[in-house]
């Protein structure tokens, strides 16, 4: 029993941290979709999720997969302990946040797999990433291998449903749906093509015309606070102190 309860212990010491380093990426990603949000041309992210695999699901793929029970050999062998999936307005956007994520320091790029260059056999497209990022706990920095997912909506709307079909025919597929999900991945594509077509020919869109609300609403500062700084700064001069009055 003494064993076991150590067992459990170090298995949940070990995924928490892997929970801390998906923390860690979805705060950099929040901190990249406020500053498209407020200050770039547009927000380039439609919505974030994330996920950690279970006990019961790392289980089963140690089993399947013939890995080393240990925690080492299930940190080296096991990327996509802890995912985030970014879904992005536009292929283009898709590089563009991917550049934006590996240019952050002290994040370590393992791994891209380039799906939407080179799609799966299925039709599945999107970009995958292995990151490391560091988490500090109480008794140092540890490295965290988190696998980042960035893909379009309409390509994430391809794999979840490719997925949801998958599942209810225990990956036992009928040609003719697997046929028909090639069908629908050519189309998502072709979509893709279009709508980014459309975008690059609207220039005129506004981030500040987008509707904000609670906090965030108060970050961008309105016309009048503005022309009140602008004021306060000619009256005080270069070097920050009040100029005098004639």
């Amino acid at each position: 029993m003494e064993d076991l309860r150590r067992l459990r212990e170090e298995f949940t010491r070990f995924l928490m941290k892997y929970k801390f380093g998906m923390d860690a990426v979805e705060t950099k990603v929040s901190i990249l979709r406020q500053e498209f949000t407020h200050l770039q041309d547009y927000n380039p992210i439609e919505h974030v999720t994330s996920r950690l695999k279970s006990p019961e699901s790392i289980l089963r793929k140690i089993e399947r997969k013939g890995i080393d029970p240990s925690f080492e050999a299930i940190r080296d062998e096991i990327n996509d302990i802890a995912g985030v999936r970014i879904v992005c307005s536009f292929v283009s956007d898709v590089y563009r946040i991917l550049d934006a994520l590996t240019r952050q320091t002290d994040l370590g790029v393992l791994d891209v797999r380039d799906y939407i260059a080179s799609p799966k056999p299925n039709g599945y497209k999107s970009l995958h990433a292995i990151v490391e990022v560091p988490v500090f706990l109480s008794d140092g920095p540890v490295p965290v291998r988190v696998e980042v997912q960035i893909r379009t909506i309409a390509m994430d709307f391809w794999a979840s449903l490719e997925h949801k079909i998958y599942y209810k025919y225990d990956r036992q597929v009928p040609q003719a749906l697997l046929e028909d999900l090639g069908t629908a991945a050519e189309t998502a594509a072709a979509l893709d093509a279009t709508m980014e077509r459309l975008h690059d020919e609207v220039s005129t869109l506004d981030v500040l015309s987008e509707s904000v609300s609670g906090h965030a609403a108060r970050i961008v500062p309105d016309e009048q606070v503005v022309r009140r700084l602008s004021d306060v700064r000619r009256r005080r001069g270069p070097g920050g102190s009040a100029t005098p009055r004639e």
